[in-house]
């Protein structure tokens, strides 16, 4: 299969480009296209052989749901049973935006979409060019992120060409993303809403809206073996090719170990890379050592991460070794994606 791919410009909305787009997606095809957090891999949503082809495309497991992206509000009606007020009042402030919610599915969709779940995980990005295209495919589209599965999420069209090219009929190509992390996740099935995947959108931010907000228990934790109720729950995601390892401790202490790891590794053969920060970067003597950025300001790392994990793949990498980061704010949701990237390997000084 021959992937094309097409520049999309959200300032500068071709409609006409777009509808070629949709046109795939109602014809049961797979388009890659940007959000404002990651790249997804678009399918009909209502149409079990297009959620089929998406889980043959990533080689995903089929009991990793897809999320359904919307692109007005009045449409998740017709995807769920009920709409919560609590619901109502998350989308007035976060929709569109990087916030997923979690609602009994109704009968329109299938089965194949959900992994096999009586849920369904609906969220309306604010990327303009993300919404027409969704407009243009039917207004119903599933999309995970556009790479194969268990690798880094694509932030650029280039990642998502290095891993879906030949797979899929096309790929809009919207440059880098905004946010570089994906969505938060947060059930509404529950009497009180949990959050089951962190994401931009913090626990601080939607108790401003809601008076109480949970988390689930594992969100940190290494992986649970139950059937997982939102992609990323259970299986390793967002990882390198080569091994990587977190180290959590003071400053001085956790440079000095990962200094004393590279020299080992790299007299073992191994090219060693570090992921640290603006203000420390200078001082680690990996092969390859790059910065995430400031530390004072978290989401310039939410959106260098996984660019970073792709860069080490392509200088082949074989060993790498990341800071840890603070588990307030987005920096939670940072650190939920290195741990699993990381298979929740940490050292702790």
């Amino acid at each position: 299969m021959d992937t094309k791919i097409i520049q999309v410009d959200e300032q500068h909305i071709q409609e006409e480009l777009l509808r070629q787009a949709g046109g795939i997606i109602r014809a049961g095809g797979l388009v890659a296209f940007p959000t404002e957090t990651v790249y997804g891999l678009g399918g009909d949503a209502l149409n079990p052989g297009s959620s089929k082809k998406i889980y043959a495309a990533k080689g995903r497991p089929s009991d990793n749901p897809l999320i359904v992206h919307i692109c007005r509000m009045e449409d998740l009606a017709y995807l769920v049973k009920e709409i919560p007020e609590a619901a109502v009042k998350l989308a007035e402030k976060f929709w569109p935006g990087p916030l997923t919610m979690i609602f009994h599915k109704s009968e329109a969709v299938p089965p194949e979409t959900t992994g096999g779940l009586d849920t369904v995980a609906v969220r309306m990005p604010s990327h303009k060019a993300a919404l027409a295209f969704i407009r243009e495919a039917g207004g119903y589209v599933a999309a995970p992120s556009a790479n194969r599965s268990g690798r880094p999420s694509p932030t650029s069209a280039k990642y998502v060409a290095e891993d879906m090219a030949g797979r899929i009929e096309m790929i809009l190509d919207g440059g880098d993303v905004e946010i570089g992390l994906e969505s938060t996740i947060i059930d509404m099935t529950e009497e009180e809403p949990v959050i089951l995947r962190p994401g931009y959108i913090t626990k601080e931010m939607l108790e401003e809206v809601l008076s109480s907000v949970g988390e689930d228990g594992t969100m940190m934790a290494d992986n649970c073996r139950q059937a997982p109720k939102a992609p990323g729950m259970k299986y390793r995601h967002y990882a390198p090719k080569g091994s990587l390892m977190i180290v959590d401790g003071e400053e001085e202490q956790v440079t000095a170990y990962i200094n004393g790891q590279t020299e080992r590794l790299r007299k073992e053969g191994h090219k060693t890379g570090v992921i640290g920060t603006d203000a420390t970067i200078a001082r680690y003597r990996g092969d390859v050592c790059k910065s995430a950025g400031d530390r004072d300001d978290e989401r310039t790392i939410a959106k260098e991460l996984y660019r970073i994990l792709r860069e080490f793949d392509e200088e082949e990498v074989t060993a790498i070794f990341s800071e840890s980061f603070d588990t307030a704010g987005i920096g939670q949701a940072i650190m939920n994606r290195l741990l699993k990237a990381a298979g929740h390997h940490i050292i702790h000084l």
